[in-house]
């Protein structure tokens, strides 16, 4: 957490976010050209936030793009905002843009003290997911090629739906993700869902990759994902629910 509040303490490093909160998924060149700064002093800062896990790389051809990673400033509210406050809103807001037919990618990573198998198992067991996945379950033979659902018992409704295209436990899972709790949500359509593990000493990396989204599609389709993955965090190392208002609220719905 000391890591988080100083790379959030300088401006420029701040500025940088929301340059990444305006458009994610941004080259060095591109931030560079918003910053009164070279080159080398805006590789400084990302290179901070990196450290951080604020902003996340990843290599699309020969270009290297940066994201933000919202997930360390929500654990940074699940441990103490939320005492004193209602809830942020979780996750970004993505531009409306006028190019059709564009698509965006967001990216999650966590660093959770536990196995390989344990995450894996945390990911796919049906009960477990429940237990941080706002009470919402999964379903699933999980043989590639197959269907899942997942349904929130209480509501008694499928929430999201699609098909397991990768399964290599327990190191990836590449799914499509159809989201059916809402109309609005209906009219997004198809998108697709990558869960990346490594193991890194005693812990696990856990990055997820929601892409193939309609360029300012429906934030609700990934807003979720870091108060998931905080929530999944929590368990596997403390064996503790999250008690933050949000979380609660959706758990409980319908039940």
């Amino acid at each position: 957490m000391d890591e988080v509040f100083r790379a959030l303490a300088d401006p420029t490093r701040r500025s940088l976010l929301d340059e990444l909160f305006r458009a994610d998924g941004q080259t060095l060149s591109a931030l560079e050209e918003r910053l009164p700064m070279t080159r080398f002093g805006v590789m400084k800062h990302l290179r901070v936030l990196e450290q951080a896990g604020l902003v996340v790389t990843r290599r699309r051809g020969r270009e290297k793009l940066h994201f933000l990673n919202p997930v360390p400033i929500r654990l940074v509210h699940d441990r103490w905002v939320s005492k004193y406050a209602e809830p942020w809103v979780a996750g970004l807001s993505a531009l409306k843009h006028d190019l059709e037919g564009r698509t965006m990618e967001k990216v999650f990573e966590i660093y959770i003290k536990t196995t390989l198998e344990r995450l894996w198992e945390a990911i796919v067991n049906p009960e477990l997911r429940a237990k941080y996945n706002f009470g919402v379950g999964v379903q699933s033979d999980w043989a590639p090629g197959s269907s899942y659902r997942s349904v929130h018992p209480g509501a008694g409704v499928a929430i999201a739906e699609g098909v397991n295209v990768d399964v290599d436990p327990p190191r990836r899972l590449v799914q499509t993700f159809t989201a059916l709790w809402g109309e609005d949500v209906q009219a997004e359509g198809e998108s697709r869902v990558t869960w990346e593990i490594e193991q890194v000493a005693d812990s696990c990396r856990l990055t997820v990759i929601h892409d193939q989204l309609r360029e300012g599609a429906n934030n609700q389709l990934y807003g979720g994902w870091p108060m998931i993955l905080s929530g999944l965090k929590t368990l596997l190392e403390t064996g503790e629910l999250l008690t933050t208002p949000g979380s609660l609220q959706y758990a409980s719905a319908g039940s």
